[in-house]
């Protein structure tokens, strides 16, 4: 499958040298495969008149994000942007183009947060922190902490298998598990629409904490108020293309817009805070 080149979009950050860039970056996927092939499968059907019913998740995807950056990704469904995402965190990878990514990256893309389900909370903790170069002196020190955050639920089934927790005590624990760690990027993806009022608010307050230490935050949400309360550029996804990469407020404008065909109305809790 072949499509002419897409003319880059990027967004010139003011911040330096950019900690990520997306370079024409494509990503292909086969069309309502329900069962991975076999390898008879795959070894007879190579070179066959039959070809591959595929589609591109992404296609011609171009943007740099300088550090300290808070950008929010909007789109449909299907639009690709969780798949993004997980390029972005390095768990897939492009058919084409590149991702450079030049400083750790801390993802919460699942409701899991990537935890195993067979072990118990605490020891997907030592897990978590072990993976992203954590020493366990570390990881003890900080525990803690990331237990009273998770709260008393969490705490109560520390040793319990975490398949074993609800989705509601798996984000708790994968947020503070991740907010936790020293990496320079945070990925979030939906996670923040999880979870009691109290419990968000908290969420809210530990990200305003880490984008003041000059963290750099990819947010995926369809809460208009997250977005324009965390990010100040946003990037526009929709059925695997870049539509547009500007100011949050523009764009999500131009997508709310292009979904309900009538002029966005700002939310009301933004509308007399210049701040926001």
């Amino acid at each position: 499958m072949s499509l002419p080149s897409a003319e880059k979009v990027k967004w010139k950050s003011s911040t330096g040298e950019p900690v990520i860039a997306v370079d024409n970056v494509g990503i292909e996927f086969l069309t309502g495969r329900k069962r991975n092939l076999s390898l008879r499968e795959i070894v007879y059907r190579r070179g066959s008149a039959h070809q591959k019913d595929t589609f591109w998740g992404l296609r011609n995807i171009s943007f740099t994000v300088g550090r300290g950056e808070a950008v929010g990704l909007v789109g449909g469904n299907g639009g690709g942007k969780s798949t993004l995402l997980k390029m972005i965190a390095g768990t897939l990878l492009p058919d084409e183009g590149e991702v450079k990514v030049k400083d750790g990256v801390a993802p919460l893309i699942e409701l899991t947060g990537g935890f195993s389900g067979d072990l118990s909370a605490r020891e997907n903790i030592y897990l978590t922190g072990g993976l992203h170069g954590m020493t366990k002196a570390e990881i003890e020190d900080r525990f803690e902490d990331i237990v009273d955050f998770a709260g008393e639920k969490v705490r109560d089934g520390l040793d319990l298998p975490y398949r074993h927790f609800s989705s509601g005590m798996q984000v708790r624990l994968g947020f503070a598990v991740i907010t936790c760690l020293d990496e320079p990027i945070i990925l979030v993806d939906e996670v923040l629409a999880v979870g009691d009022a109290g419990f968000r608010e908290k969420c809210y307050q530990r990200m305003e904490g880490l984008l003041a230490q000059g963290r750099t935050l990819f947010l995926v949400s369809h809460s208009q108020g997250d977005l324009l309360r965390f990010c100040t550029r946003g990037i526009y996804l929709k059925a695997g293309k870049m539509m547009a990469d500007g100011s949050m407020e523009e764009i999500m404008k131009e997508y709310m817009e292009d979904l309900l065909g009538t002029p966005w109305v700002r939310p009301p809790e933004f509308v007399n805070d210049p701040s926001r």
